[in-house]
């Protein structure tokens, strides 16, 4: 058989061969404390309490508004969903391409400045090639100042050879990041953060109204306040959650979680003293969230420009298209993922008063509990799109397999957690026995689901490392129109536990979606398909 044959025959297998062992690769060491684990949990970690820190704060923000009355408290807790709701459409795209451009790019620049200083090394070695003259003396080549070579007489004049040396060096070393990705999201969260707080002050009533605040109620007045106040917090937000993607893109989870930490604690310090002390009511808290994320986004803006250039020498640097594109793309997928829980919840509120506040507790334990999931994502997607861009496909696997499997086993954990947690702390939730009785109805579908909600957000960190995102999106919104059929049907013939069976398919989905891309080896997997 010639090679031509053979090589068909290998190709024609290749193309039926799916790549399924994948998802196994080295499971045995799923608990070791190897440098790969290390290089993940040392990310994942910061990441996940990062993540975390931001419910704890509201909670806590919460607690201190919720001493004002109910009128107070609702206004403020309307207010606050719709600040975050409009926050989550932008956000979710930017961060996360973000976190994906900046380490591809990054890792680029750094295989460059390798190779600089490998010429850098080949120079110094020629310097040392010298051949003597017939007077005796030493002919070197010697550099200028500038670094160019020139044939200069060498009788010991070693001093202007180091300086020329060391210039060169400083050169190679000294010369700041500049990252063409890193100023456009830069750019986006600025015009975007303005937008968002032009549309929430300009169209606060009508968007009230929407959430349910119609005219004559009692909460209108002080949500439009505070919502007016809080949304000139937003570019400060968005800049601040940029320059967190970018420091992921670093693989540096730790610093942005010192910063929020104490952004955080100073918007909680502020909440009685504004609050209450200067009598400000929910005016003073809108106001200590402000200052705490103008405090946010001026630290880190402090340290990313000891780093790097942070303001690009022109408009041609900027990524513009490449942002508009996949953040249209992952745009489209938020929506989907966000009109699949609204519906859940609007659905749920049709039952009545008492299975609606079942299900939202059930909801929210649902959603924070596998949110801890994100520390894997945000670790994996790092990982990934530094290891594509060095074409280190080995590292790429091997990253990849492991983390899913981290992630399966968070998943058991967190359903054993939760599984015991609302079994017998049902009670911190309501006192109602109605209410009791219907969150342990949703109890097993909170806690079975939690392996599958994990591998579903590790797999969109897979994806995005991937640079994957058209992927992700169109296979979110397939998902989501199945979702919602699978909503408005369950909901009709089997109530309460009809909404949790079709979440449950939702997130299968998602799940199922990032396995067959991988597991079938296609788009950016194409590779997996030689090994």
């Amino acid at each position: 058989m010639d090679d031509n044959n053979s090589n068909a025959i290998v190709t024609s297998n290749n193309k039926w061969k799916l790549p399924l062992s994948v998802f196994f690769k080295d499971a045995r060491l799923v608990f070791k404390n190897d440098s790969l684990a290390k290089e993940i949990l040392k990310i994942a970690i910061p990441a996940a309490l990062a993540v975390a820190a931001d419910p704890v704060a509201s909670l806590i923000d919460t607690a201190f508004i919720g001493h004002l009355g109910a009128v107070d408290q609702g206004a403020a807790g309307v207010a606050i969903a719709l600040f975050n709701l409009s926050s989550k459409i932008t956000v979710v795209p930017l961060v996360s391409i973000t976190t994906s451009f900046v380490a591809e790019e990054d890792t680029i620049q750094k295989t460059n400045q390798n190779e600089s200083k490998l010429t850098y090394e080949l120079v110094t070695k020629n310097m040392q090639v010298c051949d003597r003259t017939q007077d005796g003396t030493m002919k070197t080549p010697m550099p200028t100042p500038d670094g160019a070579l020139t044939e200069e007489t060498n009788n010991g004049n070693e001093e202007y050879r180091n300086i020329c040396e060391k210039n060169m060096l400083k050169r190679v070393e000294r010369k700041k990041l500049q990252l063409g990705s890193a100023s456009t999201s830069l750019l986006f969260a600025t015009i975007l953060g303005i937008i968002q707080a032009a549309v929430l002050i300009f169209a606060d009533k009508p968007l009230l109204g929407a959430m349910g605040l119609k005219h004559g109620s009692p909460m209108l007045d002080p949500a439009v306040k505070y919502l007016r106040l809080r949304s000139l917090g937003a570019p400060a937000m968005l800049l601040s959650l940029a320059m967190q993607g970018i420091f992921r893109g670093f693989k540096d989870t730790k610093t942005p979680l010192y910063v929020i930490l104490f952004g955080y604690a100073l918007n909680i310090s502020l909440d009685p003293l504004l609050i209450f002390h200067c009598n400000l009511g929910l005016t003073g808290a809108a106001i200590s969230h402000i200052v705490s994320q103008f405090f946010m986004a001026l630290i880190l803006w402090m340290i990313l420009i000891r780093k790097m250039v942070l303001l690009p020498p022109g408009f041609k640097n900027l990524q513009i298209l490449r942002f508009l594109k996949n953040g249209g793309m992952l745009l489209a997928k938020v929506i989907a993922a966000s009109f699949c829980a609204t519906l859940a919840s609007s659905l749920a509120a049709r039952l009545g008063a008492i299975p609606m506040a079942a299900f939202q507790t059930c909801l929210q334990v649902w959603l924070t509990s596998s949110l801890i999931a994100d520390g894997l994502a945000v670790a994996v997607q790092a990982i990934l799109a530094c290891s594509f861009a060095e074409k280190d496909y080995e590292k790429v696997i091997a990253a990849a397999a492991r983390t899913l499997q981290m992630g399966f086993v968070l998943g058991v954990a967190l359903s054993l957690l939760v599984g015991i947690g609302m079994y017998f702390g049902a009670g911190l939730f309501s006192k109602t026995i109605p209410v009791l009785h219907i969150i342990r109805i949703g109890l097993p579908f909170v806690a079975a689901t939690q392996p599958i909600n994990s591998l579903a957000f590790v797999f969109d960190g897979v994806n995005y490392g991937a640079s994957d995102f058209a992927y992700s999106a169109y296979s979110l919104v397939m998902v989501g129109f199945a979702t919602v059929a699978s909503l408005l049907i369950l909901s009709k013939s089997k109530g309460f536990v009809g909404i949790w069976i079709a979440l449950t398919i939702f997130m299968s989905l998602r799940m199922f979606a990032g396995f067959w891309r991988m597991g079938t080896g296609t788009g950016p997997w194409r590779f997996l398909r030689l090994h």
